[in-house]
């Protein structure tokens, strides 16, 4: 289980995160949504150690990861999928994905099957330069780079923002595929009310750096959940 335990987290004089809790447990998917602008992919830059707390523990299987760098934190188990995907657009797909190496130790340097299975596409372009993909593509690349780690958790921020509907499918069906047949912790940072609806077993909701609610995913139809998503 990934624990969250009333963090803060400061830009300077300015506080993104007011004492935020969470919980993402494995076997499960976990969603945070909330508008622009209130927090979210800050929770994730703390949960993956790209940005230190100023108050309150993160903690991983029972380890503290307050502290921690980032390369330790993907050696632990946190596979991250960033917003914007942050692919490498000079290297090959085939390159991008063994970027995923650097965690593993080297009998484990290899990449899964599982990820042709489920994005046949890259398969078919791992000679292709990563910036000449489309951005659905380039998403699934990311999805599949962070898979290479072999993560216990994975941590997605926005994976359907600017992609185009069949794609969504996709990669929904694949994180419902990683969470059932590996069990692994899913947590999902979005702004797509629907598929976080499909998707997740429990919810959050963020607004000015705090969690304003919290609950399974038929509350997100609820009126108070509404009212904090809509603009």
């Amino acid at each position: 289980m990934l624990k969250v335990d009333n963090i803060n987290l400061h830009y300077g004089a300015a506080q993104a995160l007011r004492g935020v809790s969470i919980k993402a447990e494995m076997g499960k998917i976990t969603c945070v949504l909330g508008r622009n602008g209130v927090g979210k992919s800050s929770l994730l830059r703390a949960v993956t150690g790209q940005h230190g707390v100023s108050a309150g523990t993160i903690a991983f299987d029972g380890v503290t990861l307050n502290g921690m760098a980032p390369f330790n934190r993907a050696r632990a188990g946190i596979g991250y999928v960033p917003q914007g995907r942050e692919i490498f657009p000079l290297l090959t797909v085939k390159e991008n994905l063994e970027t995923g190496y650097a965690p593993l130790p080297r009998k484990e340097r290899a990449i899964p099957d599982e990820i042709f299975s489920l994005f046949p596409v890259l398969q078919t372009m791992l000679s292709r330069r990563g910036g000449d993909l489309s951005g659905g593509q380039q998403q699934q690349l990311a999805i599949g780079r962070a898979m290479v780690t072999r993560p216990r958790i994975l941590v997605l921020d926005e994976p359907t923002e600017g992609i185009q509907p069949s794609i969504i499918k996709d990669i929904g069906r694949a994180i419902q595929y990683l969470r059932d047949s590996t069990g692994m912790a899913i947590l999902l940072v979005e702004q797509y009310l629907d598929f976080c609806r499909e998707l997740a077993d429990h919810v959050y909701i963020m607004d000015r750096g705090e969690i304003v609610h919290e609950g399974a995913a038929e509350t997100l139809d609820t009126a108070e959940a509404r009212r904090h998503l809509t603009v």
